[in-house]
């Protein structure tokens, strides 16, 4: 499956997709305290993805060892955009770092990896998006989006690649450099997201 482009950039204002869940497991503060918790929990999934890739390469699954490293990268785009705002508000804050867990068979680790980006997409970033539209924190509420968005599609992908273990072909992963967003294939123009176009994107 892949993300259509639509003829307006995605936005909460102009999407229906932004509801937080019910049962949000989310402890929301200040937009500031929401980003510096973004950054770690983004911290810790490159962190864990990096080990699923080491893994997947050993157990000889090349190509989810290619996913989990573009999301790996994905996730550290993420980080660059959160501590880019957090900077300016806080010269001194310094980044957090993450040991990477145990990894495990490759099929648990794509379940473990949709979960964490379900999480993020259906109720983390939702909430801080909330509380950044509140505060009027317009450049969070970007930063927050283009997330919240990327990591939907980054569970869509480990869960194909689940359903697909012993059925892998070779396709190609492309990263998107501005919002982490990862499309698989060679059929897209630009990004679904960010608008970006195709050449500008990292191949995995």
């Amino acid at each position: 499956m892949t993300m259509k482009v639509r003829d307006a950039i995605p936005t909460p204002d102009n999407s229906t997709n932004f509801s937080i869940a019910s049962d949000s497991k989310t402890v929301v503060g200040s937009t500031l305290d929401n980003l510096k918790a973004a950054i770690a929990g983004e911290t810790g999934a490159s962190a864990k993805y990096t080990a699923f890739a080491k893994a997947a390469k050993e157990q000889g699954y090349d190509q989810i060892a290619r996913l989990f490293e573009a999301t790996a990268a994905a996730e550290q785009i993420h980080i660059g955009l959160e501590y880019g705002l957090v900077s300016q508000i806080d010269p001194d804050y310094e980044k957090p770092s993450a040991d990477a867990p145990a990894a495990e068979a490759s099929d648990l680790n794509l379940i473990s990896g949709a979960c964490g980006e379900i999480y993020e997409t259906s109720d983390m970033y939702p909430a801080f998006i909330k509380k950044a539209q509140e505060e009027g924190e317009t450049k969070a509420v970007q930063v927050f989006t283009r997330a919240k968005l990327a990591e939907s599609v980054h569970a869509e992908r480990y869960l194909d690649a689940y359903n697909n273990l012993d059925a892998a072909d070779d396709d190609t992963f492309y990263l998107c450099p501005i919002c982490g967003y990862i499309h698989k294939g060679e059929d897209f123009e630009k990004c679904p997201i960010c608008f970006a176009p195709k050449d500008k994107f990292t191949a995995f």
